[in-house]
């Protein structure tokens, strides 16, 4: 078969499997499958695929298919200007999160040489790109999970950040004793009764324990009044509608200027506040 014979098709199965952009996703896999860009596909017209790639591409079609994230399936994700390692351990880095690292990067821009504490590191995606994008910030990085910290170190290696980003395996703040600027995290935030509502590629693949609310987002709340300066900030993700909530918490946590940022869709989705100076 041709190449744009196979995109067809695989556009078809995807699409009677319900995935939501049948096509965007063919054509991500059939270039992966090629080893080459989804431009290079299309500058390469109606050409024949080698037999090994047309195999490779009907199985990650097939995978795809059974409603396994894309990411999973190519085993990379972008992340404002990183590319991620990523697989069933950790979250898919999602554009929500992005705005996590742009309101983080406002907070810091008037420090020179900030030191964050990110709670909950999965991929590395929030303490990788902060140390990216602030080229003097020092990042400490937490997870209780320890597949998740083996992707966060692939990830720091391939963004030869690991000078400025240190990987600490442990619960919330647990062994920490320093003080720092700011303290970022993308809670669990999904109850788990609506766990199920969600699509299935986050309900069957994503890790639960990186999903499912279990009292962190009020445990890093209140922890980590004690683990920033004066005048630090915290920054919390949380979850579609919980953000006035959210933001009332730190309020009666006695946090000062607490604001509420919106993602990208216009959903108010980031709180932080500020201790007192």
């Amino acid at each position: 078969m041709t190449s744009r014979e196979l995109l067809s098709s695989a556009a078809e199965e995807l699409a009677a499997a319900g995935c939501p952009s049948p096509r965007v996703d063919a054509e991500w896999l059939l270039a992966h499958a090629a080893g080459i860009t989804r431009t290079a596909l299309y500058a390469n017209g109606n050409g024949l695929l080698s037999a090994e790639d047309e195999v490779r591409f009907r199985e990650l079609v097939a995978r795809r298919a059974r409603r396994e994230p894309l990411a999973y399936v190519l085993g990379e994700w972008g992340f404002r200007r990183l590319m991620l390692r990523v697989d069933p351990r950790v979250l898919v880095p999602r554009p929500e999160t992005e705005m996590v690292v742009e309101r983080c990067l406002t907070l810091l821009a008037d420090v020179a040489e900030p030191r964050v504490l990110d709670i909950g590191v999965g991929s590395g995606a929030i303490a990788l790109a902060i140390a990216d994008e602030h080229p003097r910030a020092r990042v400490v990085a937490t997870d209780s999970s320890r597949g998740a910290l083996e992707v966060a170190e692939v990830n720091r290696a391939r963004t030869d950040l690991a000078d400025r980003v240190e990987l600490v395996e442990g619960e919330l703040f647990a062994g920490l004793e320093s003080l720092f600027d700011l303290v970022v995290s993308n809670p669990p935030y999904v109850q788990s009764d609506e766990l199920d509502l969600l699509e299935p590629e986050v309900a069957r693949y994503e890790p639960r324990e990186a999903l499912v609310a279990s009292g962190a987002t009020e445990a890093i709340a209140q922890g980590a009044r004690s683990r920033l300066r004066p005048g630090g900030s915290l920054v919390l993700e949380t979850g579609d509608g919980k953000a006035r909530e959210i933001a009332a918490l730190l309020k009666d946590l006695r946090y000062e200027d607490v604001a509420i940022s919106e993602d990208l869709a216009g959903g108010e989705r980031i709180v932080d506040g500020r201790t007192p100076g």
